[in-house]
């Protein structure tokens, strides 16, 4: 599914989650007029799990969700593009409890099962008027039908809307779990990148809800990357209203395990649509390491292939220049013996002991590079560790992209 936000064509009807009601509306926070205003609601307190940025520097809608999801209950997240509330001192803290408290009087509901989220620029004050204008027509627009209009309302610098939906059957009841996720830039992985919402009718105790989405986190929004920069507003919430009306789930059984697939499957997905929207990106590409000497080492040398500048901009211009891989290596921290790496463009090997192969499989590993997407492999021969990272191409689109955002 692709297309600017004036073209969705993705069906609402699949993504209705019994209990929930979404809208997305325009209140002129963006200049060019698109939705910039969402709201999910559940008509329930839901249970609620949370993973928020890791960088030191953080927004004040991620402060005060850290500080509601303790309770690990929720009613309603309220979201704004095109301002990140960030870097805006006390008086951001400020804004986002009142737009919180606004949105909790309107639903009737207490203040603190309220969750602001923020994406945009940095270190502009919110329109606050903005807010306090529109806050009452984005209630009234809830409706079980608005998802993509949530959706739409979240995006920034996204090429297309990044949803995904899937059930499952919990203890003989048929459980939803639809999730929507927006990024394309300071995309990197430190317990949770981009924004991210999902919402499901299962009725799951919040401590293994929480358990269970950091475990989906980690093959998923913590196994990619874009630019290698992790941003101030990084907020990753599920919700689970328990509308689906099965026992609770307490603990992890047979049941548990399968509602932990779908949701890791579904975050993964998610993940993959950020990685092939990557600011510019041309090129989705899964880098394998495996045996290394463990599974750090795996992740730092997946990390400094992904990272490197030279690489990138190799995979851009479908050039197998396989020896900017190994001085990524080379530089990567992780054990390594240089005699003894194999790297493989798909199933076909480029380097072998160290060592290039040349002719006619190097030509084979060269046409490969020019696919949408594409698997390098590379065996360090140390070891059993292993880690699987997805990431882009860096193209002439991303500098443009990126020199002229503020603008």
């Amino acid at each position: 599914m692709s297309g600017h936000g004036s073209r969705l064509t993705t069906h609402n009807s699949r993504f209705k989650v019994p209990g929930f009601q979404f809208s997305g509306i325009s209140a002129g926070i963006k200049k060019d007029g698109k939705r910039d205003l969402g709201l999910i609601y559940s008509e329930v307190p839901a249970r609620v799990a949370g993973i928020f940025t890791t960088n030191a520097v953080k927004a004040a809608p991620v402060k005060v969700g850290m500080e509601r999801i303790k309770k690990g209950v929720g009613q309603a997240i309220i979201i704004n593009s095109g301002n990140a509330n960030a870097c805006t001192g006390s008086q951001g803290l400020k804004d986002a409890r009142k737009i919180s408290s606004w949105v909790a009087k309107g639903l009737g509901i207490d203040e603190k099962l309220v969750f602001p989220s923020s994406t945009g620029v940095i270190g502009v004050p919110l329109p606050l008027r903005k807010f306090e204008d529109r806050v009452p027509e984005l209630i009234q627009s809830l409706s079980p039908d608005g998802w993509m209009n949530t959706v739409e309302a979240i995006m920034t610098t996204d090429a297309f809307p990044k949803v995904e939906a899937a059930t499952c059957r919990l203890k003989g009841k048929i459980v939803k779990l639809c999730g929507m996720v927006k990024g394309a830039g300071m995309i990197r992985p430190n317990m949770a990148t981009m924004l991210s919402f999902l919402v499901t009718d299962a009725d799951i105790k919040a401590s293994l809800l929480q358990k269970m989405l950091k475990k989906a986190a980690e093959v998923s929004y913590n196994s990619i990357t874009v630019d290698g920069d992790t941003s101030t507003n990084d907020t990753v919430l599920l919700f689970a209203n328990g509308k689906s009306g099965h026992p609770q789930l307490t603990h992890m059984d047979r049941d548990g395990e399968e509602f932990q697939s779908m949701l890791s499957h579904v975050c993964q997905n998610l993940a993959k649509s950020v990685v092939k929207d990557g600011e510019g990106a041309t090129k989705l590409v899964e880098i394998l390491i495996v045996g290394a000497k463990n599974r750090e080492d795996a992740r730092k040398a997946a990390y400094a292939i992904a990272h490197s500048p030279l690489v990138k901009t190799a995979f851009f211009g479908e050039d197998a220049n396989w020896g900017r891989i190994l001085c990524a290596l080379g530089y990567s921290g992780a054990r390594i013996r240089p005699d003894r790496i194999d790297v493989l463009f798909h199933r076909y090997p480029i380097v072998k002991n160290g060592m290039g192969v040349g002719g006619r499989l190097e030509e084979k590993a060269g046409e490969v590079l020019k696919k949408k997407s594409f698997r390098v492999t590379v065996d360090l021969h140390q070891g059993k560790g292993t880690y699987l990272l997805f990431t882009t191409d860096l193209s002439f689109e991303y500098i443009k992209i990126n020199a002229s955002y503020r603008s």
